[in-house]
C-alpha cells in the first residue's frame, strides 16, 4: 500500500498546509471540550447533590427532570435543538457564537450523567457520615461541603474519567454545526485531498492521544486524593 504522508505538507488554498489545519482543528475540539466539561461538572455536581437532598422534594424533583430531560434526547438533536430550534424561539440567542451554543449542549448533555454518578456517589456513603455531621452541628449544605462531596467525588473518579473521556470524543458531533473542529476536518481534507486513510489515521491518533492523556490526568488525580483504607473499610463493612 502507498502512503503519501507528505499530503500534510501541501497547502490546503488557504495558505495553510494541512498539518497547521489539523492542529488548528485539534485545538477546536480540545476547546469545546473543556469548556463542556466546565459546564458539566458544575451542573452536573448541583443537580447531583440537589438529588439527595433529604428535605427537599421539590428541589430533588427539578433535578430528576433535568436529568430525564437530557440524558434521554439524543446529543446529536441536542445539538441541532441549540443551534437551530432555540435561537428562533428566544431570539437574543441568535447573537451567541455556534461555539458556546455547542459547549451548552455538549456540557448539558454529560451534566446529566455527572448527576447520576454524583446521586450513586453520595448515595454509597455509610448514612452515618451524614448523622455525625448532622450531630456535629453543620447545617445540610455544611455536610456535604466538607463531609460528604469530598468522599463521594473520590467514589465516583473511575467513572468520572470514563465520562469526561467520552465527552471528548463527544464533541466530534460540533462538525454537525459547521465548527472546524477535528471531524470537520478530516471530512473536508479527505474530499480535497482524496487521501483519506493517512487522514483519518493522524485524525484517529490525536483522538486517542488526547483521550490518553485525559485518562492519566484522571489517575494522577485518583492516587493523590485517595484516602488510604477507605475502599478497605467500605468492603469489610458490607461483609457484615
Amino acid at each position: 500500500m502507498f502512503w503519501d504522508w507528505a499530503v500534510f505538507l501541501q497547502d490546503d488554498g488557504g495558505g495553510r498546509t494541512y498539518l497547521e489545519w489539523m492542529f488548528e482543528a485539534w485545538g477546536w475540539t480540545l476547546s469545546v471540550a473543556a469548556c463542556a466539561w466546565v459546564v458539566a461538572m458544575l451542573f452536573g455536581l448541583g443537580v447531583g447533590v440537589f438529588r439527595t437532598l433529604p428535605n427537599s422534594p421539590w428541589l430533588s424533583r427539578l433535578a430528576h427532570v433535568w436529568v430525564e430531560l437530557f440524558r434521554n434526547i439524543p446529543l446529536l438533536v441536542q445539538i441541532f435543538l441549540w443551534y437551530f430550534v432555540l435561537p428562533r424561539l428566544f431570539p437574543p440567542m441568535q447573537q451567541f457564537p455556534g461555539f458556546l451554543l455547542v459547549v451548552l449542549g455538549l456540557g448539558f448533555f454529560t451534566s446529566a450523567r455527572i448527576a447520576e454518578q454524583v446521586r450513586a456517589g453520595i448515595g454509597a456513603l455509610p448514612r452515618g457520615q451524614r448523622y455525625a455531621a448532622m450531630a456535629m452541628g453543620l447545617t445540610t449544605w455544611q455536610s456535604y461541603r466538607y463531609v460528604l462531596m469530598p468522599m463521594a467525588l473520590r467514589i465516583i473518579l473511575p467513572p468520572l474519567t470514563s465520562e469526561s473521556m467520552n465527552l471528548l470524543k463527544n464533541s466530534s458531533v460540533a462538525f454537525a454545526v459547521s465548527i472546524a473542529e477535528l471531524t470537520m476536518f478530516a471530512m473536508q481534507a479527505q474530499e480535497e485531498t482524496s487521501r483519506g486513510i493517512e487522514i483519518y489515521l493522524a485524525v484517529t491518533a490525536l483522538y486517542a492521544a488526547s483521550a490518553f492523556a485525559v485518562n492519566r490526568v484522571f489517575a494522577l488525580v485518583e492516587r493523590r486524593t485517595r484516602v488510604p483504607g477507605f475502599i478497605a473499610a467500605g468492603q469489610t463493612g458490607g461483609g457484615h
